[in-house]
Formats: C-alpha cells, structure tokens, sequence
C-alpha cells in the first residue's frame, strides 16, 4: 500500500489511540517552545510595522496529527500573537489557521475539539480575541498545499521524519533480494547501500518539502520545523535507529514462535529517516528561498517525561510508556503488513525488551529545530 494510505497515528480516543499516548511529543513541542515564539515575535514586529490592518495572519501546522498537541501549538501561537499585538497597542489581527495531515488523519476528532478551544482561548485572553478561522487541508506536505505567497507562519513538529515513500534500492539483482533482512530500518549490520538509499530518499523529500513552502510563504515569513534526528554524520547510531533495531527484535521473537513469517520481517522497511544537522543544511541552502535563524538539537527521553497514563490511573513502566508511544504512531503500518492479530502480543513483548535495554543503557532521542525566515 502507499505510505500516504497506511501512515496514520492510531484514532479516537482509546487506549492505544494517539490522542492518550503523545506525551512525548507534547515534550518536544514543549522543548521548542522558546524557538517558536521567537519566531511568532518576529513575525508580529514585521506585520505591525507593516502597519496595515486589514491584513490577515495565515498560520500552518503541517502533519498536525490530532489528539491534545494538535490544538496546543495553535493555542500557544494565538495566544503569543495577542499578547503581542496588545503590547504594541496594535489592533487585534484575523487570523486563519490551516491544519494539515494526510487524508487518513483523524480530522473528525480535531474538528470536535473546536468549540471547547475556542471557549478557552476567549477565557485565556480575557474576551480580547479577534476573528480566528480554522480549516482542515489534507494531502501530503511533499509538494504544493496552499495559493503562492498566501502563508506567514509554518509549523511543523515530529513530521518531516517521515518519508513520502519507502526509498528505492532496498532490492538488488534481477531476483530481487532484499538488502535489509531482518531489519525494519537502518541498522549497523545494513549494508552501505541501505543506508544511502534512506539518505537518498530524505533529502528528495526534504527539497520537496522547502521548495513547496517557498512559494507558498510570503517574504519575512517565519518557518519552525522540528523533527528527530541525530547528532552523528552516522546514521547507525543508537539516538537515531536503535528502537526500530529493538521493534525488529521483537518480532524476530514472534517469528520463532510461528506467529510472524520471517520473510514478513525482510519485506518491512520503514518510511522513516532521522537526518543529521548538515543533512538538513545542505537541502535548505540548496533550495535558497530561506536563511536560517536558529538551529538546535537537544536531547528527549524515549517515554518523554510522564510518570503515568494520559489519564493518571496508574504508572507503568518506561518500557510500557515507550510501547504504548510507538505503538500509538506506527501500528496502522505494521497492521496493514503483518496482520492485526499480533499487535498485542508484539507490543507487549516490545515493552518488556526496551524496558531491559533502557536499565542498561542512556539512550535518549535527538530532535532537531530550525527556525528560519523567507527571503
């Protein structure tokens, strides 16, 4: 299947959904908060000094997903640009706010969520609101979303991960052999060809990605993206692989148990790539639309930081925590290939593998932010 049918966090609002298990995203959204601000401050300097107040502010979060975060960037960006606004006696602006995601995102949860934000947003601010619309666009962010010159602010976080497609290359011969077996994702027993086929692969995208925005943003926009990486040129190493080599175990257990085809496992590759700074420099510099203003990486626990449940009724372990994440994000893909019937017993079995590996080991994600200005 097209990685746009199957890329899809878990829906609703039950115990394996997204919406109950993405408190580590919240904690990168978090992380970043300072650099995102800067960035909505600037925008705000620029469009007051403009001094036109008919204009409209046009926000986009890209790969929004849904749940809690979805609405939380959005808040705190509103929020900011009130604050802001007020402080330099500036009239309240109108402000459009597109939400965007793959078609299979759970847009329905999202646009319940609405009326109770709404609500909070008047109270937060003190009834001094102005006009905010919000919309829903779904497609893939690879390519053109939005009119020329018609957005001022984009954001995007824990997204531009994720590959449009499995990289080509993975196969190689007349008889098509695997190049990964055994592997779901770069791994330090992948051959050299593996690991230039995914890098490859993010660096089209990621072209794509800029080049899009750039002609959609208006000049002095202000970009934010955040993203997982690694701080390595390497990318075999633990920040940025490690917990698909562990998911990969996991089902090697479950094939040795006759519940998984071992060539099931070898016909796996995920649509994912963790690029490292220069990866990420080199694509921006190459497009030439934006001048980076700030770029950081810092470091995030694998369970993020909660000491339990979404709903607070009882702690788990961090492998429990770590599982319940992962497979928040990516059941909807490995259901779609190795069946549904197994997505118990296979996280189960991942929790209790990442919990021994992480009483071991001080593995932690890296997230990368940038923040930048169109010229």
């Amino acid at each position: 299947m097209e990685v746009a049918q199957i890329l899809c966090m878990n829906k609703g609002g039950g115990e394996t959904s997204y919406a109950r298990n993405s408190s580590l995203q919240s904690k990168i959204i978090s992380d970043s908060k300072r650099i995102t601000e800067e960035a909505v401050e600037s925008l705000i300097i620029t469009f007051s000094n403009n001094n036109d107040t008919t204009s409209v502010i046009s926000i986009a979060d890209l790969g929004c997903s849904s749940g809690p975060n979805t609405l939380l960037l959005v808040s705190d960006t509103l929020n900011l640009i009130y604050s802001k606004c007020k402080r330099l006696t500036y009239p309240l602006p109108e402000v459009q706010v597109f939400l965007n995601d793959l078609f299979s995102n759970d847009f329905n949860y999202i646009f319940g969520s609405l009326p109770e934000f709404h609500r909070r947003l008047v109270v937060e601010n003190g009834g001094e609101v102005g006009p905010c619309f919000i919309s829903g666009v779904p497609g893939t962010f690879y390519g053109r979303l939005f009119p020329k010159k018609s957005l001022n602010f984009v954001h995007s976080s824990s997204s531009l991960h994720w590959l449009s497609t499995v990289p080509e290359g993975l196969l190689e011969g007349e008889e098509k052999r695997r190049m990964n077996k055994g592997k779901l994702y770069i791994s330090p027993t992948s051959p050299r060809s593996v690991l230039e086929a995914y890098g490859r692969q993010f660096k089209s995208d990621f072209w794509k990605f800029i080049k899009s925005r750039s002609e959609e943003m208006v000049s002095g926009g202000r970009m934010v993206l955040s993203l997982m990486g690694r701080k390595s040129i390497d990318p075999t190493t633990p920040d940025s692989c490690h917990h698909w080599e562990l998911l990969a175990q996991a089902l090697t257990t479950l094939a040795s148990q006759g519940l998984v085809e071992e060539n099931k496992i070898d016909s796996f590759n995920a649509p994912y790539y963790a690029p490292c700074m220069e990866e990420v420099k080199e694509e921006i510099e190459k497009e030439g639309s934006f001048m980076i203003e700030r770029f950081e990486a810092f470091e995030v626990e694998w369970d993020g930081f909660a000491s339990e449940d979404e709903n607070g009724l009882k702690i788990l372990t961090r492998g429990q925590r770590v599982a319940k994440t992962i497979r928040a994000v990516v059941e909807t893909m490995l259901e779609s290939h190795f069946g549904g019937h197994i997505m118990d017993a296979l996280f189960q079995h991942y929790g209790t593998i990442v919990q021994h590996y992480l009483s071991n080991n001080r593995t932690k994600y890296t997230n990368l932010v940038v923040s930048f200005v169109k010229k």
